[in-house]
This record gives C-alpha cells, structure tokens and sequence, in this order.
C-alpha cells in the first residue's frame, strides 16, 4: 500500500463557536445529524477532520460536507465514513483505506487523514 493523500488541520474552538453562533445553520450545512448533537469541542475536531480529509483528497471545490462523516467504533476510534462526492474523488486517487485521527485539548482541535492505496 502507498500513501495517496495527507491532511491536517487545527481549529480554535473558541473562534468556531463564534462562527456557529453568527452563521445560523452552519451546524446544519456541515455536520450531519449524528455529528450535530456532539458538544463544541467534538464539533471543531470533526470540522477539522472533515477540512483535513479534503486537504488530504487535494482540495476540490465539489464536495459535499455531509458526505464525509466521522464516525466512532464501539472503543471509540473514530473512522471516516465517505460517500457521494467524498468517495467517488477518494476512489479517483485510488485510495482504499483512510485513517483519522482526531484531538482537542487546550482550546484547540486538530485533525490528521491518512489515504492509503
């Protein structure tokens, strides 16, 4: 396997509250209904998980956020679900596997993506 694409990304929560509480329907826009009900600080870790996946899929302007979803296991290891326009660009680059990592400490959010192929 190959590596085929790496993102990361780093959110300050407290600046993405502010842009939830300017921007009604962001949450909305962004996240989907299993992610919206997650509090603030899972919230800008998945934003930037989300940021990080389309760094990682060479930034195209064509995706849809909803199409990307972070996901946890039974352990809580969160995964990334892609489907739609996420897939079909990953599938582009030729990657079968992604890997996502996923931290908030200290008013900050980071997330990193991995696609292998």
């Amino acid at each position: 396997m190959a590596i085929v694409g790496v993102g990361i990304d780093v959110v300050d929560i407290s600046r993405f509250d502010d842009a939830l509480r300017r921007t009604p329907g962001l949450v909305e826009r962004i996240f989907t209904p299993a992610e919206a009900s997650r509090p603030l600080a899972s919230l800008a870790a998945r934003f930037a998980a989300k940021e990080a996946l389309a760094k990682a899929l060479g930034a195209p302007g064509n995706l849809d956020w909803h199409d990307a979803e972070v996901v946890s296991e039974s352990s809580g290891r969160p995964l990334l679900a892609l489907r739609g326009t996420v897939a079909a660009r990953a599938t582009e680059l030729g990657a079968t596997s992604v890997h996502l990592s996923l931290s908030h400490d200290a008013g900050i959010a980071s997330a990193m993506v991995v696609l292998e192929g």
